[in-house]
């Protein structure tokens, strides 16, 4: 894949991530219909079975309504012919119900990876994710944690 198509797919990454951290749904669904392509697969926990964009489209009504203040910074990215791999932080504070959690108010900050397959249009047709769904629940209060191994004599 020439330089030109790796670079125009790292930065249509950057252009979707600032319209995510606006935290304003109509301009991140507007942002996913332009960015995905309507065909695109999905390879990540998705609410009620959605596929595509509409998938896509869920979890950042789901992100916004229990995140309001989220925020998606961008680590490190690697680009490899048609594939972006992008390993994220993500910030907010917990304000709306999240998987069955009500509000508590707490700050989580939690790891994500994904990986972006880009068609030749320049929209994506491939995302595969790993969301540390872990620690977000273990931050929420959902998980307690194990209580530390002791040593017997």
């Amino acid at each position: 894949m020439p330089a030109a198509q790796t670079a125009r797919n790292t930065a249509a990454l950057h252009r979707f991530h600032a319209a995510a951290n606006s935290r304003d749904l109509d301009t991140i669904s507007t942002a996913i219909d332009d960015f995905f392509a309507p065909d695109m697969l999905f390879h990540a926990p998705v609410p009620n079975g959605l596929t595509g964009p509409e998938a896509m489209k869920q979890v950042w009504r789901t992100l916004l309504r229990a995140y309001p203040d989220i925020h998606v910074t961008i680590e490190e990215t690697v680009t490899e012919g048609d594939k972006v791999v992008a390993r994220n932080t993500v910030t907010g504070t917990h304000l709306g119900e999240f998987q069955g959690i009500q509000p508590t108010g707490r700050t989580v900050a939690y790891s994500e990876m994904f990986i972006l397959r880009f068609a030749d249009d320049g929209r994506v047709a491939e995302v595969s994710g790993v969301v540390d769904v872990l620690a977000q629940l273990r931050q929420l209060g959902a998980l307690a944690l194990p209580a530390p191994h002791t040593a017997t004599a």
